[in-house]
């Protein structure tokens, strides 16, 4: 597969892993949460998903296109390790969902990084909180769901909070 096509796969998989969140959350009340702004593609959309709620993001500078950056109240800014230990004081602890893009090109660096993640981001999660990865997160703190029909096992991870 190319990495054009990759590319093309992982975007819709995280566009209708999302969606499905907000099917599986509804009207439910919390922030949300967003690891890794990047472009701000799926910022953009979570706006959309999500509209009036407090959407959080983080990453550790922005890159993003201008019509895609997030509040500065809402923007935080640094090592994800040391941002989600601060964390629930600025975003408390009911978070409904949590949308994770946060793998590098470094396989290494991102297993690592996913090894630690689900218990760091966990304490801002609510009871039977969604999560969106495009990483494993630890199975005995996450409940995997099945993901919609157009995404490949293994390309992305629908969870819910154990």
């Amino acid at each position: 597969m190319s990495r054009l096509e990759s590319f093309i796969r992982r975007l819709s998989a995280q566009k209708d892993c999302i969606d499905r969140a907000a099917e599986m959350i509804g009207d439910r009340e919390g922030p949300i949460v967003e690891l890794g702004l990047g472009n701000g593609r799926t910022y953009d959309h979570l706006r959309e998903r999500f509209p009036g709620r407090d959407i959080f993001v983080f990453d550790r500078a922005v890159k993003a296109h201008p019509d895609c950056v997030p509040p500065a109240d809402r923007l935080i800014l640094g090592e994800f390790r040391d941002t989600l230990a601060a964390a629930p004081a600025r975003v408390g602890r009911g978070v409904v969902f949590a949308h994770c893009d946060t793998g590098s090109g470094d396989r290494t660096a991102t297993a690592a990084q996913a090894a630690w993640l689900g218990a760091a981001l966990k304490p801002l999660l609510a009871a039977g909180a969604i999560v969106a990865s495009d990483q494993p997160l630890e199975p005995s703190l996450y409940e995997a769901l099945a993901l919609p029909n157009s995404v490949k096992p293994g390309r992305y991870f629908l969870l819910r909070v154990r």
